[in-house]
C-alpha cells in the first residue's frame, strides 16, 4: 500500500468532480471510494460525495449523508456542506429549512467565501 500526497489526492478529487459533471457517475464513485480509504477525514471528499448524490438525483440520500457529515464528530462547521444541504432541501421542496441552511452558509464568508457565494446565489 502507498500513501497519496495532498496534491495527488486533490487531483483525483478534481477528476472525480469532472466525471460527475459529465454524468460518469460510476467512475466518480470508484475514485471517491478509493480516496475515502486514504483520506477518511477529508471535508472536500465529503462535499464531492454529496455532489455526486445530488447529481444522480438522490436527494433523500444526499440529505441523510450531509446530516451525518455535519455532526460534531465530523464537519459541524462546514459551510460548503451546509450550502449543498440547502440545495438538497430546495430540491426536496423544503424551503424554510433550505433558507436556514443557506443563511448559515452565506454567513461564513470569512471562513469559506466559495460556499458563501454559492449559498447567496441559491438564496436568490
Amino acid at each position: 500500500m502507498f500513501d497519496l500526497e495532498p496534491e495527488e489526492a486533490r487531483l483525483l478529487l478534481d477528476i472525480a468532480l469532472l466525471a460527475t459533471g459529465q454524468n460518469r457517475f460510476g467512475s466518480a464513485e470508484k475514485i471517491l471510494s478509493a480516496l475515502r480509504g486514504y483520506r477518511p477525514q477529508s471535508e472536500s471528499l465529503s462535499v464531492a460525495e454529496a455532489v455526486l448524490m445530488l447529481s444522480r438525483g438522490e436527494t433523500g440520500e444526499a440529505l441523510d449523508f450531509i446530516d451525518r457529515e455535519l455532526q460534531p464528530d465530523r464537519f459541524p462547521d462546514s459551510a460548503m456542506l451546509a450550502a449543498f444541504k440547502g440545495l438538497a432541501l430546495i430540491r426536496a421542496e423544503r424551503l424554510p429549512e433550505a433558507r436556514a441552511a443557506l443563511a448559515a452558509a452565506a454567513a461564513a464568508e470569512d471562513r469559506d467565501p466559495a460556499a458563501a457565494q454559492l449559498a447567496k446565489e441559491l438564496l436568490k
